[in-house]
């Protein structure tokens, strides 16, 4: 078969381009697109020395920095790219992949991460962050929301088959665009984040994520002002580090950002890891379980997939974390004294066995099963229709 892989923009290297990091793995042979590619030279490793084919925006003023400000024209350029001769087209998508164009005989297969969330249902969300809710400005980005939704319903059209990451985004596909999907988790690399030879734990809590809104990182570290007894570590930046820097009180330490080999020893020694973000999957608290850490989750989104508890009964054997239900500081302080009495009943190794669910490994099988089974079943499709 000859392979397109379709990414929405290639820049760094976060949560979708280590999906796409194993895409590739798994299908080397396959051609790749993306509305831009800006990935510094010295991030590059991910893409297997591939030089994606882009669209028209790469080209436009201003597009390395400000790529985003070009959302209206995205659609416009993902039907540019031309996937005339491909047998099948694998997305990579959470915003305009999945719009390419794609024939009869051609087989579309989307990897969503998510539904465009600033268009469907965080839509309120996304324009009171950004002071949008009712200026002139306000009124234009709600019109062009309202357009990219049209579109992003359509086009979903053109899907023959769906993999979500998570069970909250397979909810989430089925309510915008009534369609099915199948859950393929996202791979976590487990073989990295590890148990420490001795697992001995510090005096510490941790969060790391980046400072943005909807990290709820500020809420977590005034939990900690009621808790001056407790220390806090946290590794991240981001447009929140203001803010966060004035929420931070002698017992919170803001280490900015850190390499892997940091993030990893300061998971492998925290008593538990923090986490206050509604995630449609979230890598951060997979990790941490991987270094037999558990996880003070808020109790919505993937996190409910991705954390064994069983808040009502009590901490059972094979319990990874705790949940709490708002997000807010009083909420966090009650569950990390929640966590306290009963620290000692959280076992690493059962961490570590959980997280093992979204291992590399594991990612592959699943993607490359679902990709040759739906293969198969469409080629005998076409072949039936030609009979």
């Amino acid at each position: 078969m000859k392979i397109a892989i379709v990414h929405e923009w290639l820049v760094n290297y976060a949560g979708s381009e280590r999906v796409l990091e194993q895409m590739l793995h798994c299908y080397p042979q396959a051609d790749l697109f993306s509305v831009v590619d800006f990935v510094p030279e010295h991030e590059r490793a991910f893409l297997q020395g591939k030089k994606p084919r882009t669209t028209f925006i790469q080209n436009l003023p201003g597009a390395r920095k400000h790529y985003r400000n070009f959302l209206p024209l995205m659609p416009l350029a993902i039907e540019q790219l031309d996937m005339t001769g491909y047998d099948l087209i694998l997305s990579s998508s959470h915003a305009v992949a999945k719009g390419i164009l794609v024939s009869p005989d051609q087989l579309h297969l989307c990897m969503c991460y998510t539904p465009i969330r600033y268009a469907w249902d965080m839509q309120h969300q996304y324009l009171q962050e950004s002071g949008l809710q009712s200026s002139l400005k306000g009124w234009v980005v709600k019109w062009l929301l309202h357009k990219i939704r049209l579109w992003d319903a359509r086009t979903a059209d053109g899907v023959d088959h769906f993999m979500a990451i998570s069970h909250y985004i397979a909810r989430r596909i089925e309510k915008n665009y009534r369609r099915q999907s199948t859950v393929i988790y996202p791979p976590v690399d487990t073989a990295y984040f590890d148990l420490p030879n001795h697992q001995v734990k510090g005096d510490y809590y941790l969060t790391a994520s980046r400072m943005v809104p909807y990290k709820k990182m500020a809420i977590i570290i005034e939990a900690f002002k009621d808790m001056p007894d407790k220390k806090l570590l946290v590794i991240g930046e981001g447009p929140e580090m203001s803010r966060c820097v004035a929420a931070a009180g002698p017992n919170v330490t803001l280490l900015g950002r850190q390499s892997a080999d940091s993030l990893r020893h300061h998971m492998q020694q925290a008593k538990a890891f923090i986490f206050a973000a509604e995630e449609d999957f979230g890598i951060a608290p997979i990790e941490a379980q991987a270094c037999g850490t558990p996880v003070l989750a808020y109790g919505s989104g993937a996190a409910r997939e991705t954390i064994q508890c069983n808040n009502a009964h009590g901490v059972s054997e094979n319990d990874t974390g705790l949940f709490f239900n708002e997000q807010t500081s009083q909420a966090i302080v009650r569950v990390v004294h929640q966590f306290e009495l009963q620290a000692s009943k959280f076992l690493g190794q059962n961490c570590r066995n959980n997280a093992q669910r979204f291992s590399i490994e594991q990612f592959r099988r699943n993607f490359v099963q679902f990709v040759e089974t739906r293969s198969t079943e469409f080629q005998k499709q076409k072949h039936k229709n030609l009979c």
